[in-house]
């Protein structure tokens, strides 16, 4: 399986950029996975979409966005998605705007909206929760301790 978690704008603190590197790290023992830092709306949807890549790699997404008006799911539920993308083989790209979130365009172009909650979160901790909660997923999925232990 293969993922990219994109997000826009630089990473301001440190130890956030730590945090998604270490979990990124760990979903790499499961999925093909990368994090990107993109600049804008546009750039995330031109990658959802294969624009812009080498033509031999041009590869779609299945767009996932998040954002406060999506679908919130259990961890064991994320699993459960995670294994049946597995099954379609196409690559998901989770998607986390800015502080003021995504249009109304990039929502409807999604193929699915996740919400992590109904409080709202910082942008950049939004991404820390993203990343652990894909790993604890996989980790679900493999039987692995990690879920029940922590």
């Amino acid at each position: 399986m293969k993922i990219k978690v994109a997000w826009i704008g630089k990473t301001k603190e440190p130890a956030i950029q730590a945090l998604t590197d270490e979990y990124l790290k760990r979903i790499g023992r499961y999925a093909e996975v990368a994090g990107l830092a993109l600049g804008d709306e546009a750039a995330i949807l031109s990658l959802a979409a294969g624009e812009g890549q080498k033509k031999q790699k041009k590869e779609r997404y299945k767009l996932i966005l998040l954002d406060s008006r999506g679908k919130q799911l259990s961890s064991e539920e994320l699993a459960e998605f995670l294994e049946r993308e597995q099954v379609n083989a196409t690559p998901l790209l989770f998607a986390i705007g800015g502080s003021d979130g995504f249009s109304d365009d990039a929502r409807r172009g999604a193929a699915f909206t996740l919400s992590l909650g109904r409080m709202t979160l910082p942008h950049e901790l939004a991404r820390v929760v993203l990343v652990e909660q894909l790993y604890r997923a996989f980790t679900i999925l493999a039987n692995h301790p990690y879920h029940l232990g922590h």
